[in-house]
C-alpha cells in the first residue's frame, strides 16, 4: 500500500463550520466563505485581520469524518500536508490523538499554499510511493505537481470529482475495505 498523505480540513476532519464561524462572527456572510486555500489568503480576500480570525477560531469545533479514526489507527505510516494554521493544526492532532510521521502546515511553507515536495523529503519517499488524499482542486494540483497519485475524499459532500480521479466513498476504501 502506498504511504497516504492527507489534507486535513475537509479530508480527515469535517471543519467547514469551524473554519467559517470566525468569518461569520466578524460580519462576513456565510455564503462568501470558501475553502481549500491558506486561511490567511481567505482573511485577506474577505478583509478580515488574521489575528481577529484566530482569536475567534475554536479548534475543538472540528470533528473527524466518520470512519477516519479507524483508518488512522490501522496505518503503519502516514503524513499530513495542510494549509491550516500550524498551531491550530498541531493542537487538533493532539486532541484527536493522531501522530503522523510528518505533519506540515502553512507555517512550513512560509505562509504560502501547501506543497507535497517537503513532505516527500521528510518521509524519504518518492512520488510513486505515496497517495495524496484530499478534497479540493488545490489538493489535486498538489499531487500533480510532484507526480504522485491523488484520491478524492468522496465522503466530503463538497468534494467535486474530475475525470480520472480515484474517488474514495468512505475512508476505509483507502485500505481496500468495503464495509458499509
Amino acid at each position: 500500500m502506498p504511504v497516504p498523505i492527507f489534507d486535513f480540513d475537509g479530508t480527515l476532519v469535517d471543519s467547514d463550520e469551524a473554519l467559517a464561524a470566525p468569518f461569520v462572527a466578524l460580519g462576513v456572510p456565510r455564503a462568501e466563505v470558501t475553502f481549500g486555500h491558506v486561511f490567511e489568503d481567505e482573511c485577506r480576500r474577505l478583509g478580515i485581520d488574521v489575528a481577529d480570525y484566530l482569536a475567534l477560531y475554536d479548534p475543538s469545533a472540528a470533528k473527524p469524518f466518520p470512519g477516519v479514526d479507524d483508518v488512522i489507527a490501522r496505518l503503519d505510516r502516514w503524513a499530513l500536508c495542510s494549509n491550516k494554521n500550524g498551531a491550530d493544526g498541531r493542537a487538533e492532532l493532539a486532541r484527536f490523538g493522531w501522530t503522523p510521521d510528518v505533519a506540515l502546515f502553512s507555517d512550513a511553507f512560509g505562509g504560502g499554499p501547501k506543497q507535497l515536495g517537503p513532505v516527500l523529503d521528510a518521509l524519504s519517499v518518492e512520488p510513486a510511493e505515496v497517495v495524496f488524499v484530499g478534497d479540493t482542486a488545490h489538493d489535486r494540483a498538489c499531487a500533480r505537481a510532484v507526480g504522485c497519485r491523488f484520491a478524492l475524499a468522496g465522503w466530503n459532500a463538497r468534494a467535486v470529482p474530475e475525470p480520472g480521479d480515484t474517488v474514495l466513498a468512505q475512508p476505509a476504501d483507502l485500505l481496500g475495505d468495503h464495509r458499509p
